[in-house]
């Protein structure tokens, strides 16, 4: 069920290394195969390879490429069942969140198959002088993209996708805790008719990679997909060659429920969306701020609907919470647990590891948070929703913006004027009005602040790796 690990440089698999590391299922802690990391010479060859693939690609008529890439929709949505099984293994998420991952993939695939034949030169030429400017889209070259486990599949494809509708070759090295998936991914494209050296996968120790790569003038533009910390050490290296970047990076998004909210239909919303993945979601609600007079009604609707979630193995039928990722995380969650309760709040419910086997963390619900707590400066990526009172909009909205965070935020209210006066002041690359952040593959999203540079999706997302070249003429 498991597929096989390697990685996949000049149109060959390469499953046989020196170093390497095993892959944990996080439901059991069971091996699910053992990843080969890349050696230097790998790396290099992988280079090579992206060379040769760009120098084929960029010439490759852009109906093509749009041929290829919607064809590698078409077998995706033929292998569902069975990369959603592969990714479950591996991540731990249902077998749902799974397939609805690879649903938006293909999406994803689709928009970027069928634009990719849009672009085209366009010309300037009602000059006085008669001077006529072309101008003329050149696919940027070799592309580094690196993604991260939360989002196996759907991260993989949000970059391969623009950077192959653009023209480019990739190196991708998606997260080593999640290989499987990619490597499902890079199979699609090869059957989807993608010449061999067009994309490359590797895997390794991540600073390793990135550092050498980095340093190299062939990459010219890097996509990452992280926390903060290192998307900024990933700038910096950047930065000593001058490469393009678009960084995703991380976020602590405020969720805001004024007294006037339809209660229910927010409390169903906010729910499904902040423990989806676990709560292992960078645009996840994860400060909610609610009107002192709605407040109890909101944490007994919030209480009420947590002790329905089933937490298990994402592989059994009826699971709707499946483990964290990894050790890590379960580190973390302790960390901001007992860190609110030394300051004061109070866990009213769950709050503990679920199990001695596997990554589960219970849903848990903080209140009486002190403002100094790490749980409200850091971000969570976990199943911990903390609850705040307010009663002031000017004062919340200040909250809301308080911290160097700027990914996305979530208001509830039924008030117009309300709507209007959030979505101006509230300082984020996205607010989401009375529902969940909506994430198209046809439209740009991006954070500011600290949470990230440039947008992915849209057509923004393709002309980011892209440089348009203005030839003049008389």
């Amino acid at each position: 069920m498991y597929t096989k690990l390697g990685l996949f440089i000049g149109g060959k698999w390469i499953y046989e290394a020196e170093k390497g590391e095993n892959v944990l299922n996080p439901a059991d802690e069971s091996i699910l195969g053992w990843l080969p990391h890349a050696t230097k010479d790998n790396l290099n060859d992988a280079l090579k390879s992206s060379e040769i693939g760009f120098d084929e690609w960029k010439n490759t008529n852009p109906n093509k490429r749009s041929r290829i890439i919607l064809k590698a929709a078409d077998i995706l949505s033929e292998r569902i069942s069975a990369i959603s099984k592969v990714m479950t293994l591996e991540q731990g998420k249902p077998l749902a969140e799974s397939v609805g991952e690879i649903n938006q993939s293909i999406a994803i695939l689709k928009f970027n198959g069928t634009n990719a034949k849009l672009i085209k030169d366009e010309l300037v030429a009602d000059r006085d002088n008669g001077l006529k400017t072309l101008i003329k889209p050149h696919p940027l070259g070799i592309c580094l993209c690196l993604t991260a486990w939360n989002f196996p599949i759907a991260l993989v494809v949000r970059k391969i996708a623009p950077a192959l509708a653009a023209g480019c070759s990739v190196i991708i090295k998606p997260s080593e805790e999640t290989p499987g998936t990619a490597i499902e991914v890079v199979k699609i494209f090869q059957e989807a008719g993608l010449p061999k050296d067009v994309i490359n996968l590797v895997f390794g120790v991540p600073h390793e990679i990135s550092d050498y790569l980095l340093s190299r003038d062939e990459v010219k533009k890097l996509s990452f997909t992280g926390s903060v910390p290192v998307g900024k050490l990933l700038a910096k290296k950047s930065a000593e060659t001058l490469k393009r970047c678009t960084l995703e990076l991380g976020g602590h998004s405020p969720a805001i429920i004024a007294e006037d909210a339809d209660i229910e239909k927010t409390l169903d919303v906010l729910t499904g969306f902040k423990f989806r993945n676990a709560g292992q979601v960078c645009i996840a609600p994860s400060r909610f701020y609610v009107h002192e007079k709605i407040y109890d009604k909101v944490r007994d609707g919030f209480l009420s609907r947590l002790k329905n979630i089933l937490l298990g193995n994402g592989m059994n039928e009826g699971v709707t919470m499946g483990p964290l990722s990894n050790s890590r995380r379960i580190e973390a969650m302790q960390d901001f647990v007992d860190d609110a309760v030394k300051n004061g709040s109070n866990i009213i419910h769950g709050g503990n590891r679920h199990k001695n086997i596997g990554y589960f963390w219970e849903p848990t619900i903080i209140e009486n948070i002190n403002e100094g707590s790490k749980i409200m400066n850091q971000e969570i990526f976990g199943p911990i929703l903390p609850l705040f009172k307010f009663n002031d909009y000017d004062d919340v909205i200040d909250k809301a913006n308080s911290l160097n965070y700027g990914l996305a935020s979530y208001v509830y209210t039924t008030s117009e004027t309300l709507q209007k006066k959030m979505a101006q002041e509230i300082i984020a690359g996205g607010v989401s009005i009375n529902t969940a952040t909506p994430l198209h593959p046809d439209i740009p999203y991006g954070g500011i602040k600290e949470s990230g540079i440039g947008y992915e999706g849209g057509m923004d997302a393709i002309y980011s790796f892209i440089h348009k070249k203005n030839i003049n003429i008389i």
